[in-house]
């Protein structure tokens, strides 16, 4: 089940889950106008614990002429360049580790330090 979003049908604003313990039943209500819809969903809230991410190198083009970034004389895996701009992961979780990503000046390719163990490495597919 889908947690989703209810609106009013007379006043087009956010409609709020609700117990109505008179029928014992949850309602969607408006905290504006007194509309109230019985809830077909059951779902109010979900938190999906079981989601596990990692580390994945972004989406990115033209980081290798980007004057901003650092360079670092780490030979690529794909061309064998010894230039590569690094950048830190930005993901905002409390267990991120500081994983430096390369992309080489030369080709654009994404990696990884070569140093770090294999099962420590991010996602860079």
């Amino acid at each position: 089940m889908q947690a989703s979003l209810h609106f009013c049908s007379e006043c087009n604003n956010l409609l709020y889950p609700k117990a109505d313990t008179g029928r014992r039943i949850m309602v969607y209500a408006c905290r504006i106008c007194s509309e109230e819809e019985i809830g077909e969903n059951k779902c109010v809230y979900r938190n999906d614990l079981l989601t596990v991410t990692k580390e994945q190198v972004g989406i990115t083009t033209d980081l290798g002429s980007d004057p901003t970034l650092a360079h670092s004389n780490i030979t690529c895996p794909h061309c064998g360049q010894d230039d590569a701009v690094f950048y830190q992961d930005q993901s905002k979780r409390k267990e991120t580790r500081m994983i430096l990503f390369f992309v080489c000046t030369k080709c654009n390719h994404s990696f990884t330090d070569p140093s770090l163990p294999q099962d420590n490495r991010p996602d860079t597919s």
